[in-house]
């Protein structure tokens, strides 16, 4: 009885350092995601305004794990507090700062269920948040004060992003309504995309962009490699984004549901890469790169909040119909004169309303009228808080730089140097 007793012991050790481990290298690939972020931003904005690009992504990367570990992640997770709203108070402050000795008490649960650490969860969630800080980004780029956004960041990050997500994430009235949300397509992506939509509203397009009489003037990126670059690197990432998602590997169940995860998130980004650059070929008459990695991308954040569910055919076709989404999407807002110089709005906004709308089409436990009630929960709150604290700075700090530091590139006005100084004309 010993022996077995002892076995018995090993094992779960054995699990539960599996399952940390596991969590913590799906917890990497994400951050690497802002390396996704900042490339892919950095290829389609012009070379005046790259390294205001670069100082933001990594900025913001920065700003979000403080904020998280301060006051996020209690408000996100509070403990027993759950089913509302809004968290008691009296969970501000404590979350991961009360944790530094990774306590195990909790690797066995009373259902004989193994766990894994406090501290890996936390990487994990925190880096999720940064995600949807980078969706904000590249919308308001190339006419926006480097320091608002900062600001906003810190708002995003602490206060807004983690509200919501305690709404499904954290047991509150969206989890007990029975919301299907796996990995974050209204969570993460279009809590991301309403904040840029909120943003760019206020701030307004780029000077040139539009014409008076009704003109649509395309303003080219700098650098297509990069951005190829960085919606491979983006891919590559979301293994863990929707991977670690499952947030365990270490049976034969769980290793079974991580393989379909990556296979169908695979599938869902050939799928909207495909059906968007076919597309963007048959209405331009081009092959547009542009619109085929935003396809890219758009079948990852279509297959994010259901990636288990699906066969993997019927994870392309939702990929797919992601990727025709967003072509429709960058020139419909471009009509309406809403100017998103990467498609943030469109990728991860419209996109990610369609993924949470998609889960009921494979998930038979997935109510439709839910999922809509949870769409427009999410979206609400982080529009609305998201375009008071816009307008709180805008009336204080300002948050867009003038018309000569736009013309000249907000990489000087902003940050004092450029990015790529050999190719800058200059006067002697």
């Amino acid at each position: 009885m010993d022996d077995i007793t002892q076995l018995t012991g090993q094992v779960t050790e054995l699990r539960y350092a599996l399952d940390t481990f596991y969590f913590l290298v799906m917890g990497a690939l994400v951050m690497w995601m802002a390396a996704g972020f900042t490339m892919l931003e950095s290829g389609l904005v012009r070379a005046k305004n790259t390294a205001e690009i670069l100082t933001k992504n990594v900025g913001l990367y920065s700003i979000a794990c403080i904020m998280y570990m301060l006051v996020g992640y209690s408000v996100m997770y509070p403990g027993d507090f759950s089913g509302g709203v809004f968290q008691s108070l009296s969970t501000l402050g404590s979350g991961i700062l009360g944790s530094a000795d990774n306590s195990t008490v909790d690797v066995i649960g009373s259902d004989g269920e193994t766990y894994y650490s406090n501290l890996a969860d936390f990487f994990f969630q925190v880096v999720f948040v940064a995600t949807a800080m980078s969706i904000v980004s590249g919308a308001v780029a190339e006419r926006m004060k480097l320091w608002s956004f900062l600001l906003f960041a810190a708002v995003l990050t602490g206060f807004i992003y983690p509200v919501q997500g305690f709404w499904k994430w954290g047991g509150g009235f969206l989890e007990t309504a029975g919301f299907q949300d796996f990995a974050g397509s209204g969570v993460v992506h279009l809590c991301g995309g309403a904040a840029a939509l909120a943003g760019v509203l206020l701030l307004g397009a780029r000077k040139g962009k539009y014409g008076s009489k009704g003109e649509i003037n395309a303003i080219p990126g700098c650098n297509l490699p990069l951005a190829t670059l960085g919606t491979l690197i983006l891919w590559f990432g979301w293994f863990g984004f929707n991977g670690g998602s499952e947030l365990k590997v270490s049976d034969i169940g769980e290793a079974n549901s991580v393989a379909l995860v990556f296979v169908n998130t695979n599938m869902a980004a050939a799928g909207g890469l495909l059906f968007a650059l076919v597309l963007a070929r048959l209405w331009f008459g081009k092959a547009d790169l542009t619109m085929a990695l935003n396809g890219a991308l758009a079948g990852l954040v279509a297959i994010t909040a259901e990636p288990l569910a699906p066969t993997p055919l019927a994870a392309t076709i939702i990929g797919g119909i992601g990727g025709l989404l967003v072509v429709l999407s960058i020139v419909g807002l471009d009509k309406l004169r809403i100017d998103d110089p990467v498609g943030a709005i469109s990728v991860h906004g419209v996109v990610g309303m369609w993924g949470l709308l998609a889960v009921p089409i494979n998930n038979e436990g997935a109510s439709l009228g839910v999922q809509l009630i949870g769409l427009v929960s999410i979206f609400s709150w982080v529009f609305l808080t998201s375009l008071l604290v816009w307008f709180a700075i805008k009336l204080t700090m300002g948050i867009r730089v003038d018309s000569e530091q736009e013309y000249e590139g907000v990489d000087i006005s902003e940050c004092g140097l450029e990015a790529y100084p050999e190719f800058m004309i200059t006067e002697s």
